[in-house]
C-alpha cells in the first residue's frame, strides 16, 4: 500500500541518526516552496510570521481565512509533505482546525502554548491539545510549541513540564522555541521525544544542534527576512542605474 503523504511525514521523524535531524525550510507563498523542494528538501514547514510577512500582516494578525487559504497555495505548489504553522488556532474549535487543515492539503500543524505573549495554563493547553488529537486521529502530525524560554522562563524544568504534557496528551513532536543551545541535552534527556529547534544566526551549526538533541530544524521567519533583504539589495542596485548580477 502506497503511504499517505502524513505518513511519509512521520516516517521522516523517525530514527534520526545523531547530528542528522530533520530540516524543513519554511515557505511563505508557492515560489518558495518550489524552491525548497526543488533543492530536494523532503518536506517543508510553513512559519506563520514568514506567511503573514508576505502576505501584508504584523505577525499573529493574519486573518485565519488568509492564512489557511496561503497554506493551500503552497501545498498546490509542491509534491512533498507540508506543515503549516497555525499559531494557536485562530480561536477556533478543535474539530474545525482540524477540518480546515485537512481541507489545505496540510499534513500537520504547529500550534502555540502562549496568546498575545502571555503563556496559558499548561494543563488546559494539554486538554486542548489532546481535543486536537481526538479530532484529527493519525490524519495530522502535531507539533506543539512550548513557549516557556520565548516568554521568559529561564527554568527549564518549565519547559520539560510542559513538553510532557503535550506528548502525553498527543502531540508527536515538541517545540521550545528560543531554548538554549546548551540546554538542549537536559531536555532530550528528560522529554523522551522528538525536539523541534530554530537555529540561530552565529549559533550552533545544524549539525551540532542534532548532536545536542535536536530531532527537527525550523526557521521560523528567518528565510522569509532574507529573501526581503535580498529584494532591497536588488532595489538599491536598480535605483542607482544598475542591473543586478
Amino acid at each position: 500500500m502506497t503511504p499517505t503523504p502524513v505518513q511519509i511525514f512521520r516516517d521522516l521523524h523517525q530514527r534520526r541518526a545523531a547530528g542528522d535531524p530533520l530540516v524543513l525550510p519554511g515557505p511563505w507563498d508557492a515560489p518558495s516552496a518550489r524552491a525548497f523542494a526543488g533543492a530536494g528538501f523532503p518536506a517543508l514547514a510553513t512559519p506563520s510570521a514568514g506567511v503573514a510577512a508576505a502576505l501584508g500582516h504584523e505577525d499573529g494578525r493574519t486573518p485565519a481565512a488568509e492564512m489557511f487559504a496561503a497554506v493551500t497555495r503552497i501545498v498546490r505548489a509542491v509534491d512533498i509533505p507540508v506543515s503549516a504553522d497555525i499559531e494557536r488556532g485562530y480561536g477556533l474549535p478543535p474539530k474545525e482546525i482540524v477540518d480546515r487543515l485537512l481541507e489545505t492539503g496540510a499534513v500537520g500543524c504547529n500550534l502555540e502554548d502562549s496568546v498575545a505573549g502571555v503563556l496559558q495554563d499548561p494543563e488546559r493547553h494539554a486538554d486542548w491539545l489532546a481535543e486536537v488529537r481526538a479530532a484529527a486521529g493519525d490524519r495530522l502530525f502535531i507539533n506543539a510549541r512550548v513557549d516557556s524560554f520565548l516568554r521568559g522562563v529561564t527554568d527549564p524544568a518549565d519547559a520539560i513540564g510542559r513538553a510532557r504534557r503535550y506528548l502525553a496528551a498527543g502531540a508527536d513532536c515538541v517545540y521550545p522555541l528560543g531554548v538554549p543551545p546548551e540546554q538542549l541535552p537536559l531536555l532530550r534527556s528528560e522529554i523522551g521525544g522528538p525536539i523541534n529547534v530554530a537555529p540561530s544566526p552565529g549559533g550552533p551549526s545544524i549539525g551540532r544542534l542534532g548532536l545536542l538533541g535536536a530531532s527537527r530544524i525550523t526557521f521560523g521567519p528567518y528565510l522569509q527576512e532574507r529573501s526581503a533583504a535580498a529584494v532591497r539589495e536588488m532595489a538599491d542596485l536598480l535605483r542607482t542605474g544598475a542591473l543586478p548580477a
